[in-house]
């Protein structure tokens, strides 16, 4: 396929400079987001066992309920009632002393009940671990350490650059597609397999790769979506009618736990209940609804759907958000969703999701390299013997930051192991940061030849301290899904990155001498016949 040069030439530019503008960025979303594919495991691996009794059958929760209320009324501001117990729902009952924005992050607290065996009351402040839910956050937010409606805009700014890089992309590969579409040369010149590696990545995973961007703009502009849509159409949003805000709960429903998940199961065939949601609904009257997953259908929220009931009769009252019951807007408005949380499908899908957030995170790794050393070979050719500052500069962040995100994330999540109940939603942010930020400002001390190898191996050291955690935790902690999942997972990836450091070692000591990746900076350059290694 023959294209103007000077039509590659212009989208080549564009590729470059968008991608270097978005591609740390989008690194930390695509890294931090492959692991939230497993979320859940990730909560049972980190979450200490509980203290509490044994969670009472479901037809002793309402005696629970009562209990509670009674001893604690604080909790009638609105209740979850866990109908499957485990490391990431401790208790049959929960509630959150503070909601809304405060809870948002992390900023309430959380409290869990049971019965005792002599029937009193059992409380406890904490449970599961936060470590999940931050790498989600940081995920959503590309690593941004700011609130989250600030946040999120810079987010949706940064999926439109994505956006338009994948587009420029594709351009700059048409005229090469067939001859360059399996190619991947490896030896001495290093830049032609990088760029190789880069190609093979964007193309093969380009259809992942345009769902994440356009559903990430989807996300970014939620709430202005909807407001467009209700001052052209009229009302609030369609999904209100199915997730109302919960201020102040009701007392218990007529019917127990018990009889609503019976009647639910009769309503909804292979939808599994597992969480019932009870507040208040608009005009103050009570409100009821239940979270739950079905594999044959995408689910709105990572990990669930839900539907409102009535907590008298347990009718389904609401479907905007129930899988298989939805209305045409609504399913179209979930797959959105599913599609970017890939929650359908099963283990198939979360471990393929998995793989191509970590390949998509390469793809940003890989982009930077090339336009570093691209950079360094124009500076040469225009007689430039020392490095600029801003290829300096630009190395030494193309090495710290990705580095920084995986050895941050790795820390954090060994301290929540470690720490059981002390590790808070904001610890774990403060040692993210701590070790985000200090890898990165080493690479800009070392310059990104020398840390290329060192911070390789810190963060390599960093993720083997996840299985390691493991081994200093008491005999009630393991989980053999969550543990293979986690542990074994992070062994893998401690490899690659050994790796990776003994390869940065090498490429620092023995390639071309002129190099932005050469450990001797700023050395006059040298004749090869082969392009600079990045």
């Amino acid at each position: 396929m023959k294209l103007p040069t000077d039509l590659v030439k212009m989208y080549k530019e564009i590729h470059g400079w968008v991608g270097i503008v978005s591609g740390l960025a989008l690194f930390i979303a695509f890294y931090a987001g492959a692991i939230t594919m497993f979320e859940s495991p990730l909560q049972r691996w980190a979450s200490p066992p509980t203290t509490l009794a044994p969670a009472p059958s479901l037809a002793r929760t309402t005696e629970l309920v009562s209990k509670v209320l009674a001893v604690h009324p604080e909790a009638a501001k609105g209740y979850e009632i866990h109908l499957f117990v485990d490391a990431a729902n401790p208790a049959r009952m929960s509630w959150t002393s503070a909601r809304g924005e405060e809870a948002e992050h992390g900023g309430g607290v959380k409290h869990y009940a049971s019965l005792a065996a002599n029937g009193s009351v059992q409380v406890v402040d904490g449970g599961p671990s936060e470590v999940a839910q931050f790498i989600d956050v940081l995920h959503q937010q590309v690593g941004l350490p700011f609130a989250h409606e600030v946040a999120m805009p810079i987010m949706g700014a940064i999926a439109l650059l994505y956006t338009i890089a994948l587009v420029s992309g594709l351009v700059v590969l048409l005229p090469s597609l067939v001859s360059d579409l399996f190619a991947l040369r490896i030896g001495k010149n290093v830049k032609r397999m990088w760029l190789d590696i880069h190609n093979v990545l964007g193309l093969f995973s380009l259809p992942f790769h345009i769902i994440m961007a356009l559903t990430a703009v989807v996300f970014a502009f939620h709430d202005q979506f909807y407001g467009a849509q209700g001052a052209m159409f009229g009302g609030q949003e369609r999904g209100d009618r199915g997730a109302a805000s919960i201020a102040a709960a009701p007392p218990p429903a007529s019917l127990s736990p018990l009889q609503l998940v019976e009647r639910i199961e009769r309503q909804a065939p292979g939808f599994t209940p597992e969480v019932l949601v009870y507040g208040q609904g608009r005009g103050g009257l009570p409100s009821l609804r239940v979270q739950g997953s079905d594999a044959r259908f995408g689910l709105r929220a990572p990990t669930y759907g839900m539907a409102g009931l009535d907590p008298e009769t347990g009718e389904i009252t609401s479907t905007d958000y129930m899988p298989g019951m939805q209305d045409g807007w609504s399913a179209t408005v979930t797959s959105f969703f599913a599609l970017h949380f890939g929650n359908f499908g099963g283990n198939a899908i979360r471990w393929s999701y998995f793989l191509l957030g970590l390949a998509g995170a390469m793809l940003f790794y890989t982009g930077n390299l090339l336009w570093v050393e691209s950079r360094r070979k124009k500076e040469r050719k225009s007689g430039a013997v020392e490095q600029t500052r801003a290829t300096k500069i630009l190395g030494a962040l193309t090495v710290g930051v990705p580095l920084g995100c995986i050895a941050g994330i790795s820390i954090t999540l060994a301290a929540s192991r470690l720490m059981g109940h002390s590790a808070t939603y904001g610890l774990h942010s403060a040692i993210y940061y701590a070790a985000f930020l200090g890898m990165t400002v080493w690479a800009l001390v070392r310059g990104a030849a020398r840390a290329g190898a060192e911070l390789a191996a810190c963060a390599a050291l960093a993720m083997l301290a996840v299985p390691t955690s493991s081994l200093f935790v008491g005999p009630g902690w393991f989980e053999t899904t969550s543990l293979w999942a986690v542990d074994a997972t992070a062994c893998s990836l401690a490899l690659v990155l050994v790796v990776g450091a003994r390869k940065a070692w090498q490429r620092g000591r023995h390639g071309p001498r002129d190099s932005v990746w050469a450990s001797g900076a700023s050395i006059r350059p040298t004749v090869s016949r082969h392009e600079i290694r990045p």
